[in-house]
């Protein structure tokens, strides 16, 4: 936070700050954002407007309060935990696309963390990534090159992210890429940051082949900044638990689907 005679923090930083709190917290009064970070208190109901469109907290009278779909989010082990068994059928799935001598790129998602678990065994690959969580599990691994994209660290997603991340991955060509999202509504993939987003895109762009992971949960779930049609992948695998009638539409839609397992 900005002090009397300190340098103030840049606009993000500051809604980064800000969301941190209310994770901690649970709540946040206006009046006491502004004096922390010595803004206005216009200026914190912006940042709230913000965060709160971006699925972070709730606006209430005179603050803001945390969102329980935020707290599954703040912490990567949370992430992990959430639907593993169908993240994990997933991830078996998807990795008999990977054979080796490729250069393989994965997000910083949990569902792309359960694929870097198999891919020990598939070596010799080159792993391209922004998730530290997924340079601390493959590091050292014989048979692996591994390239990480560096940037803004963002402990929330424990990643990479932002501007200098994407350039970065626009220079990487890989030949597959293993994603997820945050939610998917009408057929679009959605995500809660834009520098998530951000980094997203650019894999997307540079891999010869594009796969979707989703566990069932994404089809539950609401988010504001969109990523992409599900169509623009290669393909999307998804877990036993997704309704059929829901796969029906999305494959009259020219989706490509595949259901783990199966």
């Amino acid at each position: 936070m900005a002090e009397a005679g300190g340098t103030p923090v840049s606009q993000q930083d500051r809604r980064e700050e800000i969301r941190q709190e209310v994770l901690t917290s649970g709540f946040v009064r206006i009046e006491e954002l502004a004096a922390a970070h010595g803004v206005s208190g216009m200026t914190i109901h912006r940042d709230l407007d913000v965060l709160e469109q971006q699925g972070w907290l709730r606006k209430v009278r005179g603050g803001a309060t945390s969102t329980p779909t935020a707290l599954l989010e703040t912490s990567v082990r949370a992430r992990i935990a959430d639907a593993a068994e169908e993240k994990a059928r997933i991830a078996e799935h998807a990795a008999r696309l990977v054979t080796p001598g490729q250069v393989v790129a994965l997000d910083d998602s949990t569902s792309a963390l359960a694929v870097a678990e198999r891919l020990p065994a598939l070596a010799p690959l080159t792993v391209v990534t922004n998730f530290l969580s997924v340079i601390n599990l493959l590091s050292g691994e014989p048979g692996l090159h591994l390239i990480g994209l560096g940037g803004d660290y963002q402990p929330s997603y424990d990643a990479f992210l932002g501007l200098h991340t994407a350039t970065t991955a626009r220079t990487m060509r890989s030949d597959v890429l293993f994603m997820s999202t945050t939610a998917v509504v009408g057929g679009h993939c959605l995500h809660r940051s834009q520098e998530t987003i951000q980094v997203k895109r650019a894999l997307m762009e540079t891999t010869g082949k594009r796969v979707l992971l989703l566990d069932h949960s994404k089809f539950d779930r609401r988010a504001v900044h969109e990523l992409a049609p599900l169509t623009e992948f290669d393909l999307v695998v998804v877990d036993a638990g997704t309704p059929a009638r829901l796969l029906d539409e999305l494959r009259s839609a020219g989706v490509v689907l595949e259901v783990a397992g199966r």
